[in-house]
């Protein structure tokens, strides 16, 4: 091993195994998940380590290998699913009891406050997850991937075989979803006006 290696495998997880948990929870929500994305960062580390550069630190040498795990696990995951799945016509009436006759939103939306200073507070963060909980799977994994791994349009719609278009569309119904969710069981349930004539 040259100088720029990482420390030694064996103290891999004890050093890093909490944060790389940690982060494979946040993306996957789901403990099984993470495991197996924690286990196979680290078996593939392990075989990688020959070319770790020493550019970054060991954990976030890690933390990318990780990354791309999850990435193979959603991308694994969206393959089985398919994407005209039953509950699209569900998440299409859903999306459509939003708006009144006349095109205008059918319900008032609640005052979030300061959602910046709301991200900090635990009773937030644990709502938030419900409510991703709560959103079809298909829309949950991409929401994560774009606004929560960061990836860009042009990779989830090549991984995924979907159009932007389609892309958009689904990320719009998962926003309208965590929205309304958010908006019941954070903020109290919105205001319904009546129909403009």
């Amino acid at each position: 091993m040259n100088e720029t290696a990482p420390s030694s495998p064996d103290t891999w997880l004890d050093e890093h195994g909490a944060a790389l948990y940690k982060y494979a929870l946040t993306h996957t929500r789901d403990e099984h998940k993470a495991e197996e994305a924690v286990q196979e960062t680290l078996l593939a580390a392990l075989q990688a380590r020959d070319r770790y550069s020493g550019g970054a630190s060991v954990r976030t040498w890690l933390i990318g290998i990780l990354k791309h795990k999850i990435m193979d696990m959603f991308r694994h995951e969206a393959r089985e699913v398919a994407l005209d799945e039953p509950d699209e016509v569900a998440e299409e009436a859903a999306v459509e009891d939003n708006f009144a006759p006349d095109g205008h939103w059918s319900m008032r939306l609640a005052d979030w406050g300061d959602p910046v200073r709301a991200l900090e507070g635990a009773q937030f963060l644990a709502i938030l997850q419900r409510c991703l909980d709560a959103l079809p799977p298909r829309l949950a994994r991409l929401f994560m991937l774009r606004e929560v791994m960061e990836e860009s349009t042009e990779i989830i719609c090549k991984e995924l075989a979907i159009t932007p278009t389609n892309l958009w569309t689904m990320l719009h119904r998962g926003r309208l979803g965590l929205r309304q969710c958010l908006d019941r069981n954070w903020v109290g349930d919105g205001v319904r006006i009546a129909a403009r004539g």
